[in-house]
């Protein structure tokens, strides 16, 4: 099994959903956060003075999904969200060692 973590444009959250539920995975963990990238934020003028503005608003998206779907849903992620532009966002892919399902008790693929 693998771990996607996905970090995108607040903005690009239906697309990312509209991908995950045509590829059948089975659940989602949504947070909102913060952070910047390469781009470094931007500079904002408020009433003549010029702000700095580092931390963006962000989106992070997990899931947990057998491993031979990561390949094709990476694929569909990266086609739909990516605009060319700095903050598009990251995937950070985690192996998993196993999954549990309290409630039934039930191990591995069976679990998600």
């Amino acid at each position: 099994m693998k771990k996607l973590e996905i970090i995108i444009k607040p903005e690009k959250l239906e697309s990312l959903k509209a991908i995950l539920e045509g590829c059948e995975v089975n659940g989602i963990m949504i947070s909102n956060v913060m952070g910047y990238g390469n781009q470094k934020g931007y500079t904002q003028m408020y009433r003549g003075t010029k702000y700095n503005v580092n931390l963006l608003p962000k989106v992070k998206v997990e899931t947990v999904i057998p491993k031979e779907l990561a390949d094709p849903i990476i694929d569909a992620i990266v086609d739909e969200i990516n605009t060319g532009n700095y903050g598009d966002g990251k995937i950070f892919v985690y192996d998993v060692q196993d999954a549990i399902r309290i409630r039934t008790g039930e191990h591995g693929r069976e679990a998600l």
